[in-house]
């Protein structure tokens, strides 16, 4: 089973910017929605695909071999 394109998609704009409010506009979508979208792949993928702080995110690991 795939994941939900609009999860990859967010994703995708999320590791390029690397910040989910710019993947927000990007998208036409509000920071939120794009944040569910990629917790929704998360939990899919059952790892993180960044590491969030408050100096913005970071692909993890896991984050840059899925992308």
């Amino acid at each position: 089973m795939l994941p939900p394109l609009t999860c990859l998609l967010a994703f995708e704009a999320v590791a390029r910017r690397r910040s989910f409010a710019l993947a927000a506009g990007e998208l036409h979508l509000t920071p939120s929605a794009v944040s569910h979208q990629v917790a929704k792949l998360e939990d899919f993928l059952g790892v993180r695909l960044f590491e969030r702080s408050s100096r913005g995110v970071k692909v993890s690991p896991a984050g840059e071999a899925y992308l």
